[in-house]
Formats: structure tokens, sequence, C-alpha cells
């Protein structure tokens, strides 16, 4: 078995992506590596607890554009949903709608990894839906033709989250309407980017939304809300705090490695020293190969083993730590490293070696590249001296000329945070905003963009101090430590809190509503 490099430059996906379905791109003008460090926050596979997200697919027929009149907007696509009504209690009950608000990839993918929403329903007698992201899985403009699809701005311009917010609320106000649940509240769901997305939702949408549970959701990633270092720092101090032994022999392998590169027969001798394949190895891609081992590592730090991104322990920064410091690998720094790269990437030991060209996009994930060139500026690359990783500053400029090269476009850095807010956060979603949970593990490293402390008595912050990226919304599990489930139990009686409120709210208003009828015909 050949083990990929994984994903954290996927300049490599860029180029096979642009090149292949627009010929008139120049191999001569790619960049080494796109200018982020994590330019798709997140890969998905399936969870290791065996149990299954038993759902039927559906398709619904989405307006391109929902923003304009023109012509070209009124074309249509299919656009992918799950739905799962074995738990529901019913329109006539008015039980309640869970909705996933779908991330940057194949839904089926994010349905298999929510489990709370699984381990939920039976007790909420919920309906649950997974909506695929336009643009991803198999939800394509354009008759479904990627070569159409991605080619280029004047189609990729259609990829935004405005437009898949206005998505998401057409389909959900569409199938409550065939399913006579009107009444029936809504509560949406997401992690990471879909966390954000339900964040949003809720303050864009509150007429089709009562509630939303936004996990590991960065809304505060955004221009000079929070330092650029944020990121790094945080992957930083969940290595240091583990081992400060650990995190010395990883943050002085980086020169190490580079120096043994400009030396003869030194890319050969990295080559076997961490397995790589024989048809491609050079000093940034084993750098980005190493950095993705230890970023997503940091961020999936769950404390039961795990199959999000690879399959990994428990613990696996521990797990990477204590391969560090094994004793068996003396002195050998590359040994130590190749130990602690072989936990994120051959944990099952299947493979022989490792493929830093893989130019695959097996979850349909790379068009990410282009939300990330135009209003998803999430700036992560700062590294300061004490960084586990190399120095290095945040250059915007450096993104606005990758992206004017690749799509012609300039990023706009601003957008965000002037649709749905940022600055300021406390005091304007004060006066506005409910119903909102925002749960942030500290050891992932997007914590740092999230909300950490409670707005008001609806909008709350639960911060997990050894929690990782989006662990809440997980299967549960009997190994799972006491403060993850006091996590899940406090979300639940949250939820619940709305769902009364919603009923009561409701029942008042067909009260009203009767009264005023019987008051007419008298």
């Amino acid at each position: 078995m050949i083990a990929s490099a994984g994903s954290m430059f996927p300049w490599f996906i860029v180029f096979f992506l642009l090149f292949h379905f627009c010929s008139n791109i120049s191999i001569a003008s790619i960049t080494p590596r796109f200018p982020s460090s994590i330019a798709r926050p997140e890969l998905i596979s399936s969870s290791t607890t065996g149990k299954k997200v038993v759902y039927e697919s559906k398709y619904f027929t989405q307006t391109l554009d929902h923003f304009n009149f023109q012509p070209q907007g009124y074309q249509t696509f299919q656009q992918r949903y799950l739905i799962n009504h074995n738990y529901w209690g019913g329109a006539k009950n008015n039980a309640p709608i869970f909705v996933y608000t779908g991330n940057e990839g194949n839904i089926e993918w994010f349905a298999q990894n929510t489990g709370f929403m699984i381990d939920t329903a039976p007790h909420f007698k919920a309906l649950l839906v997974f909506i695929e992201h336009r643009f991803y899985g198999k939800s394509i403009p354009f008759g479904g033709n990627q070569d159409v699809a991605y080619c280029n701005a004047s189609t990729l311009g259609y990829l935004s989250s405005t437009q898949a917010l206005a998505d998401y609320a057409t389909l959900i106000i569409d199938l409550k309407k065939n399913l006579t649940a009107e009444d029936s509240p809504v509560l949406v769901l997401g992690g990471s980017y879909g966390g954000m997305l339900a964040a949003w939702f809720r303050l864009k949408y509150p007429h089709v939304a009562m509630g939303a549970l936004a996990s590991s959701a960065p809304i505060l990633n955004f221009e000079d809300i929070i330092s650029p270092y944020s990121f790094n720092d945080i992957i930083t101090q969940d290595f240091r705090s583990v081992s400060e032994n650990c995190y010395k022999v990883i943050k002085g392998s980086w020169k190490q490695m580079e120096e043994t590169a400009r030396k003869h027969g030194g890319l050969e001798l990295l080559r076997k020293s961490f397995r790589i394949c024989k048809n491609y190895i050079s000093i940034d891609s084993l750098e980005s190969w190493l950095s993705t081992a230890l970023i997503y590592t940091a961020m999936t730090d769950y404390p039961t083993p795990s199959n999000f991104l690879n399959p990994l322990p428990a613990y696996p920064v521990k797990q990477m730590c204590k391969a560090v410091e094994d004793p068996m690998a003396g002195n050998d720094t590359f040994k130590k490293l190749y130990g602690a790269a072989n936990i994120y990437y051959n944990y099952t030991g299947n493979a022989k070696c490792f493929d830093l060209n893989d130019n695959s996009d097996p979850h349909g994930l790379s068009e990410w590249n282009w939300q990330a060139c135009t209003e998803m500026i999430l700036p992560t690359d700062g590294n300061n001296e004490e960084s586990i990783f190399p120095p290095s500053q945040w250059n915007y400029s450096d993104r606005a000329s990758f992206c004017n090269m690749i799509y012609g476009i300039e990023p706009r850095p601003n957008w965000i945070t002037s649709e749905f807010g940022g600055h300021d956060i406390s005091r304007v979603l004060k006066s506005f905003g409910s119903n909102i949970i925002f749960f942030n593990g500290l050891r992932d490293p997007w914590s740092g963009g999230g909300v950490l402390k409670n707005i008001s008595k609806s909008i709350t912050a639960i911060v997990a101090k050894e929690g990782a990226h989006h662990v809440d919304l997980r299967f549960s599990t009997e190994e799972d430590p006491e403060w993850l489930r006091n996590v899940r139990k406090r979300e639940i009686r949250i939820i619940s809190k709305w769902l009364k409120q919603y009923y009561l709210d409701l029942a008042q208003y067909y009260f009203i509503k009767r009264e005023l009828i019987v008051l007419h015909m008298y």
C-alpha cells in the first residue's frame, strides 16, 4: 500500500484540477505551495465506532443565483441532501428537524462523522437532514459537469457562503412545506466551516432556524481580529504540554532536514529515512508532509480512537511524542520524526512507502481553494520564535498574488466580517442574536478564532480544555471521558430549553389567533 502525502498545501491538487479542466494554465505559473497553512480545513472519512448513519439520498432543484436576476442566474442544479425519518415524531406533533449545514466536501462523510445527531434523534424525536454544499460532492451546478463548473471564475463565482446559506434556506422551507411541517422547529448544526455556516444561518435566517449548534467554528479568524500566530501557537502548545523534549526535537528538526537536503545525496538520505516512494521528493514537499501530520494530529487529538482524517489512536499527540522519545531511535532525529509521522500516516501499518506526489482528490474537497482565494481569508501562517514550525510571517500579498495568478481574481478579505460581523462580536450579537451554542476545544488550533465567552443568556460558549476539533459532534462511545459526556449533556439541555420555549410561543400564537377569530365572529 502507498500512503498519500496529505493535504496541508494542496497546490498539487489545484494544479491538477485547473490543468485538467482548463488546459491553458501553464505549469510554470504554479507557485511552490499554496499560501495558507491550511487550505482545506479538514478531510472526512468513515467513523471507527461501527455505527452507521441510515439515510435516504434525495435531490432538490436549486437556483444557481439567489441574489441577481440575470438570465444565467435562473439556471438550476440538483442539490443532494440526506434524510432520516427513523426517529421523527411527525408533522402532526410539530416534531423538530435537525439540519446539518454541509461543509466543503461530500455530505456522506459528514453524515457518518456527526454522530451527535444520530445519538440524540430518539430523545428529541427529530427528523435528520444533511444538506450538501453547492459545488461539492454530487451537488455540482452546470449539469453536474465538473469540467464546466470548475473551469474558471465565471462559473466558480457562484460558489460562496452566502449562496450556500440561501440554498439551505430555500431547501428547508420547501421540505417543510412538502412534509406539511411548517410549524416544526429547525435546529441547524455544523462543525468547522459547517459550524460557521450554522452560526451565520441562525443570524441571517432566524425565521427558518430557531437555533444553531456551531462546533469549532472559527468565525473570528479574519482580518485583524485575531493574531495570525494563534493557529500554530496552539499546535505548539499541544505538543509542548505533552513533552518539552518532544517539542524541542521537532522544532530543531527543520534546520537539520534543510541542511541535509543541500548536501550531496542528502535528498536520497531523507527519502530512505522517511520511507518516501521513489517517484518524487523535494525538501518543500517533505516539510509539508511532516507539517500536515503535526497539524491534523493536533486538530484531531481525540480522547478515543478515530478515523476522521486517518486512522489514529486515542490521544495521538501523546503517541507522536512517545515515538519521538522512543529509546530505540537513539539520537537519530530523522528516525524520531519518522516514528511520529508514522502515527498519523501509517497507524494501521499497511503503508510500504509514502507518496509525496499524490495528486488525487478522492473526497472532492479541492474547490475549497476557490473559497480560500475569495472570501475565506483565514490568516494562519504566522510562526513566532517559539513555534514548533520554522519562523514565518503571514503575508496577504502572497495569497493575493497566487489567487490572481490561478483564478484571475482579487480576494476580498473584509467581505466575511462585512456580511456576517466579527468585530466587537459580544457587543454586536448581544443586541440582536439569540439561540446559538459555540463549542470549542482548546487543543484545536481553530479555537483561536472561536467564540470562547458567553455573549448573552441564549448565546452560549462551551469551552473544553482538553477538547479537539468538533469532538462534541462525534459519535458517543463508552470510552468517552466525563468532561466530554458533560459537554454533550449541556448541549442537550440548552437545545431542550430552546424547544420548550418554541412550543410555548407556538401555543400562545395559536391561542391568540383563535381568540381573534372568535372575537371577529361575534
